[in-house]
């Protein structure tokens, strides 16, 4: 009886540590699914899996580890049902199902109308701070626009600065604030 004392770690032990592990684990669970519901569904899960495998633990392990593992495997064979769930299996002969497509047709004018304007209001900053800033934004790095144009570093970050903070104020005449820019270009 003394041997599986030392074997098995006590209810007491078990969710001290589990407690310990809380915040870590939820913050772990967001970073998996990026959705707070699913988030708490995941860290339920993992809770309710961990205790009744609790007699699995081996003392001498790392608890933590133990515990992230069997997170990242119930996220993943949730992940992998849900993708069999909405696979299609057309079995007509021209493949009306899958040719068929989406009932959800998503239409792109505001989104490209907001990108014509913003294209304008870009068009419409002085050179000397529109070309550093669109050619960051075409991911060229500071270092390379500065020896494009034989400038010191310090003073293309700053044009590129002054740029934003005028497309800013530009986005935030035109249209308020920035949930709407946002809300179209997601």
């Amino acid at each position: 009886m003394l041997q599986q004392k030392n074997i098995i770690m006590s209810t007491l032990e078990f969710d001290k540590k589990f407690e310990i592990l809380t915040d870590s684990l939820n913050a772990f669970a967001y970073n998996l699914t990026k959705n707070i519901e699913d988030a708490r569904d995941l860290y339920q899960e993992t809770a309710i899996r961990a205790i009744t495998n609790r007699d699995k633990f081996r003392p001498d392990t790392n608890f933590k580890a133990w515990t992230f593992t069997i997170m990242k495997n119930i996220f993943i064979n949730n992940y992998r049902k849900k993708v069999k769930s909405n696979t299609i299996i057309d079995s007509t002969d021209n493949l009306y199902f899958i040719n068929s497509g989406s009932a959800l047709i998503e239409n792109d004018a505001n989104r490209n109308i907001l990108m014509d304007e913003l294209n304008g209001m870009i068009n419409s900053l002085e050179d000397s701070i529109r070309i550093p800033f669109v050619m960051h934004y075409e991911g060229f790095k500071y270092q390379e626009i500065a020896d494009e144009f034989n400038l010191p570093l310090g003073t293309v970050k700053s044009r590129i600065f002054f740029a934003r903070k005028a497309l800013k104020e530009m986005i935030k005449e035109s249209y308020g604030d920035y949930t709407f820019v946002r809300s179209l270009s997601a």
